[in-house]
């Protein structure tokens, strides 16, 4: 059975996504492996079907992704310890608790029939003997409350209502002579203080409580998610509680396996001989895999290997941790919201406000681990619309796993494949330059030092997909056609071109110095003028491109005040320029003829504004 992905809420859209394909990758490598025994002890448990395989990881925020037998029932077993544990903790408080139940490792098997030499208790709440002590401080009327207070614990972890099976909890009955005797030392030492028979008989229908694997990462996310069911919105434990309850997992929750398992799996983790594994990484996600076939341990063999595999591609160690925040998105939106600094004529700018949501851009920040590539995976997928480009900016990003990589980089594949190009803003590679090449013609994307480079890419993209057929890119201006003359008579419009000087600039030459006194109002005919700034460490940004049928200097000319930005060409460009003494001269010989030119002049600079004022409101800086 291949890898499903089911989304919050219990949908299940088609998805390849490369969490599901790890997923299945590590289902299909521990498939084969048919060692150890079932838990033959327990008559029923001894009857599953050996080859029963699942594998269900579901996120801190409800996302489930699964390979194999996720909805096939089996008893929860050694797994309800760590749950009644915790409603113990709830019932008593952690200092009565800890007066009855230590929480040392032992490094002996988990049905030991013994108490620590020295506190007389048992040495923990995941060994038989503590989880029958915890089981005995269940609080309520009489033990069929008692017991029905279990299960609507479990449920508010699993996210539905959990059931008994009847025929193991009886096989258990009649051969639970083992754990009997525990219940008897445990009344006999005074830890437990009511009949022990009552004890033992919660515990063996605690351990018979019927769950799937996708119960169970529900479960293990709910601790994740610091007690909240991440689906249901219900709080099933009190976060401090939580902290108690995996604290203990970590060091107890794989008996005398313990420190190997915190060494090569890393995560909280609590095996049951009904051959379910519950593992949860703090905050992000939990994982539930189930076959009973079991090693030595008491743990499924395929459990433990594929615990092992998860937490190694998906690198998951709890010592592994981010810096950053849950969420690796710090901003997302189109270039309409934000557009370039590349300031476009009308008909470009009806376009990308037609289409511009198909172009997107994701910010990220903090440490990129599995959790924080994942919701980002994800984002992306979920985007409403057709993608037609996309950006990611890792500028703000610090570490960078690899499965984080992998995930981006395969993701990168898909949308191309789908027709929608990425780029990266990564200038110091920190993704290893997922496009591979910073060939303009790559079909992958390209990888920009800036976002604002990267928002014009996206720009170019929609208005060649979308620019009409025939609609030829905008061509090189006479002086009487530029917009800024457009208001004239023709008369005055050809009369006062002919004031104007002709300029031809090479890309990169400087037009305007910063702080130089006005200098005339410039046209550009054709070719595009750049705006620049410097930062705190001497390099230079754009603030704005103009292009043609643009002008600048206005300003500067009205005002008297100094350029405040050094200007350049960006590519070759014409310009035409009326010198400050000629345009002085309009005021007394045509003072009309000035005022239409103002007029234009104030309305290209009014849409130049809003424009540079969106841009910078939606991300900042550069």
């Amino acid at each position: 059975m291949g890898a499903v992905e089911q989304a919050p809420g219990g949908s299940t859209p088609d998805s390849n996504g490369v969490v599901a394909r790890i997923v299945d990758e590590v289902y299909r490598e521990c498939l084969p492996d048919t060692s150890g025994e079932l838990a033959d002890y327990i008559p029923e448990l001894a009857a599953v079907q050996p080859d029963s395989f699942g594998i269900c990881l579901a996120t801190a925020d409800g996302r489930v992704y699964g390979s194999g037998d996720l909805d096939h029932p089996f008893t929860i077993q050694s797994i309800s310890k760590p749950f009644t544990y915790a409603l113990a903790l709830a019932d008593r408080g952690p200092a009565a608790v800890a007066q009855r139940i230590d929480v040392e490792p032992t490094g002996e098997p988990f049905n030991e029939i013994s108490l620590d030499p020295k506190t007389q208790r048992p040495r923990n709440p995941m060994i038989n003997a503590g989880a029958i002590t915890a089981a005995s401080l269940i609080e309520g009327r009489d033990a069929a409350d008692r017991f029905a207070r279990i299960c609507r614990s479990y449920s508010r972890f699993a996210g539905r209502e959990l059931r008994m099976n009847e025929a193991v909890y009886a096989s258990e009955a009649r051969t639970g002579y083992r754990n009997r005797a525990i219940g008897y030392l445990l009344r006999g030492a005074g830890i437990i203080d009511i009949d022990p028979d009552e004890a033992v008989d919660r515990y063996f229908r605690q351990c018979s409580l019927d769950v799937t694997c996708r119960d169970l990462a529900m479960m293990a996310a709910t601790l994740a998610n610091n007690g909240v069911n991440p689906v249901t919105g219900e709080r099933a434990l009190a976060r401090p509680l939580v902290e108690q309850v995996l604290s203990v997992m970590t060091t107890c929750g794989m008996y005398d396996a313990a420190g190997d398992w915190v060494t090569t799996v890393g995560l909280p983790a609590k095996s049951g001989v009904g051959g379910g594994i519950l593992a949860v990484l703090p905050g992000q996600i939990g994982i539930a895999v189930y076959s009973p076939r079991l090693d030595a341990h008491g743990s499924s063999v395929r459990g433990v290997k594929a615990c092992r595999e998860l937490s190694a591609r998906l690198g998951l160690h709890f010592l592994h941790v981010t810096r950053g925040a849950h969420t690796a998105i710090r901003a997302a939106y189109s270039v309409t919201d934000a557009p370039s600094r590349l300031r476009r004529d009308a008909d470009e700018l009806a376009l990308l406000r037609r289409f511009g949501e198909r172009a997107r851009i994701f910010e990220l920040h903090g440490d990129l681990l599995f959790a924080g590539a994942e919701s980002t995976v994800r984002a992306v997928e979920e985007t409403p619309g057709d993608l037609e480009a996309l950006v990611l900016d890792v500028r703000e990003v610090g570490d960078v796993a690899p499965i984080a990589v992998r995930m981006l980089n395969d993701l990168q594949g898909e949308l191309a494949a789908a027709g929608c190009r990425v780029a990266l803003v990564d200038p110091d590679a920190k993704l290893g330059h997922l496009s591979s090449s910073l060939d303009p013609d790559d079909p992958r994307g390209r990888v920009f030092a800036d976002r604002d480079a990267a928002a014009e890419w996206c720009e170019n993209l929609v208005l060649d997909q979308h620019r009409p057929a025939g609609v030829p890119a905008p061509a090189a201006l006479r002086v009487d056609e530029h917009p800024a003359l457009a208001a004239l008579p023709e008369d005055e419009k050809l009369e006062l071109a002919k004031e104007f000087e002709i300029r031809t600039v090479a890309r990169g030459e400087l037009v305007v110095a910063r702080d130089s006194p006005r200098a005339g109002l410039f046209l550009i005919l054709d070719g595009r003028v750049r705006f620049t700034f410097e930062d705190r460490q001497g390099r230079r940004h754009r603030l704005v491109t103009l292009t043609t049928g643009m002008s600048f200097g206005e300003v500067p000319m009205l005002v008297g005040v100094n350029f405040a930005n050094a200007a350049y060409a960006e590519t070759t460009a014409r310009l035409a320029v009326l010198p400050p003494e000629k345009f002085d001269l309009l005021a007394s010989q045509a003072p009309e003829l000035k005022l239409a030119l103002l007029e234009r002049l104030a309305a290209a600079a009014y849409a130049q504004a809003d424009a540079a004022v969106r841009a910078l409101a939606a991300h900042g800086g550069t």
